[in-house]
């Protein structure tokens, strides 16, 4: 299967990737505390998000610094490091599934942050956690035409308010122990931003290669997590099954074009241990090779692939293999490789 659903590309390089951390820290051990008495009129354990999801905390917002002041600093780090200036830039791509309206886009609220010219081509790319994956793919593509020259993705995502909505729905009287699972998943988001540099490779040595990737979708399973400020709702089993069914499908289509067995890094969204540990098994991945982040930023949506990658920056060499690869809501998978 080719089309568009594979994509190679030819002149484009990424020339940094930086995060924003927020800056408080929310246990797992909190989180229960708030949810003391639901745990014991529904007889269910504490520990859950730690032994079963692998998170031990998650990050918010502490009031000063939002989630789009958090991106655009990011992103102004993110032109400072790849030596761009915001006049040459000519296209912003905001990835955050966080928005504060319906519209405008969030994009120019982040346009502005930057101090990018009028002639920069901005709008938001909504697709669950894949959407920064599609963003960069969108301005490589772009970039190898000729029509830009520099593209910043970038992505801010505060899940401040869907974890009180969430505790506090958890918290009341008839809440069974199936609604309480079908919102598990809410209790594992945490807030942060990100944001990438790309430009033409033939200007920038120096720069990491963007070499192509696939994407493939089983929207059959569109209803299997639904989320809003108010909760995400999940059905767990069939979001997991469908996701690796799914990559697993899409990583043996992908075989013909691409050897994806041996790369140095691989990074993944950061979901929990459960979604970790399948694919790893299921497509034969080294563990030693997939970096986790999780454990300390619970789920991130969109922003935690790029702030993987920065972390993992410092510690990958020139002529590494990096694959970004992860499943999104709905559902749809991205791979896409990198020669650092």
């Amino acid at each position: 299967m080719d089309g568009n659903a594979t994509t190679k590309h030819r002149n484009a390089s990424l020339l940094s990737v930086t995060s924003t951390v927020a800056p408080r820290v929310t246990t797992s051990e909190q989180i229960d505390a708030k949810l003391a008495p639901a745990l014991k009129r529904l007889r269910l354990p504490k520990g859950l998000l730690q032994r079963v999801a692998g998170i031990h905390e998650r990050r918010n917002w502490d009031g000063e610094e939002g989630f789009e002041d958090a991106a655009v600093a990011a992103g102004r780090r993110a032109l400072a490091e790849a030596g761009v200036r915001p006049e040459q830039v000519g296209l912003l791509i905001n990835t955050s599934v966080t928005r504060k309206h319906l519209e405008p886009s969030v994009a120019v609220r982040l346009h502005h942050g930057l101090g990018l010219p009028s002639s920069a081509v901005n709008f938001d790319i909504a697709n669950a956690c894949l959407g920064f994956v599609n963003g960069m793919s969108l301005a490589a593509q772009m970039i190898d035409s000729g029509q830009i020259q520099y593209a910043v993705v970038i992505d801010g995502e505060d899940a401040d308010e869907i974890q009180l909505n969430t505790i506090e729905r958890l918290s009341r009287d008839g809440i069974d122990r199936e609604d309480f699972m079908a919102e598990f998943a809410s209790l594992t988001l945490g807030s942060g931003a990100a944001a990438a540099v790309l430009g033409p490779s033939d200007a920038h040595p120096e720069g990491h290669r963007l070499i192509g990737g696939v994407t493939r979708a089983a929207t059959e399973f569109h209803d299997v997590c639904v989320g809003s400020v108010e909760g995400m709702f999940t059905d767990a089993k069939a979001l997991l099954k469908g996701g690796l069914d799914l990559v697993v499908s899409a990583w043996k289509e992908a075989t013909g074009d691409w050897n994806w067995k041996r790369m140095d890094r691989y990074i993944l969204h950061q979901v929990s241990d459960v979604h970790i540990n399948a694919i790893v098994k299921a497509i034969g991945l080294d563990r030693s090779r997939v970096p986790l982040t999780y454990p300390r930023f619970g789920n991130v949506g969109p922003a935690s692939i790029p702030m993987t990658l920065a972390e993992e920056a410092p510690t990958l060499n020139r002529g590494d293999r990096v694959l970004m690869m992860g499943v999104g809501s709905g559902l749809n998978t991205s791979m896409m490789e990198l020669a650092w």
